[in-house]
């Protein structure tokens, strides 16, 4: 069965930092590209980053860049999303989603599996 599993969410201040995890099971890890997505309250949901799982190339939307850091451990079938520098406007349940293919998709399109998604608050 295949699984993603999203943690490390909760309440933050701005300015703060967090650190989401997306732990894989049930597909072969190395063959997939990893993203992450976000869902603002009445918006729609919107690709943030993803992590080619050929070399690692990571790749961001603009209003992430130099904020959020996607990196993956091989070893523990887990990506992560180091998040810094918070800002209210990052309030959204975050899900990470893999592609059928090692290279990143374009406009974060093509995601075979999802995650049940994490929630990430940032207060003001």
């Amino acid at each position: 069965e295949v699984q993603l599993v999203e943690s490390g969410g909760g309440l933050v201040q701005a300015g703060g930092s967090l650190r989401l995890s997306c732990a894989a099971s049930g597909f072969t890890f190395d063959d997939y590209a990893i993203g992450w997505f976000r869902q603002a309250p009445g918006k729609e949901r919107e690709g943030v980053a993803c992590v080619s799982s050929t070399d690692g190339s990571a790749y961001y939307t603009d209003s992430v860049k130099g904020r959020l850091t996607i990196s993956s451990d091989n070893a523990k079938n887990t990506v992560y999303l180091q998040m810094n520098s918070l800002k209210p406007e990052d309030t959204a349940v975050y899900y990470c989603a893999a592609h059928g293919a090692p290279a990143c998709p374009a406009d974060y399109s093509g995601m075979d599996y999802w995650g049940k998604g994490t929630l990430v608050t940032v207060s003001s």
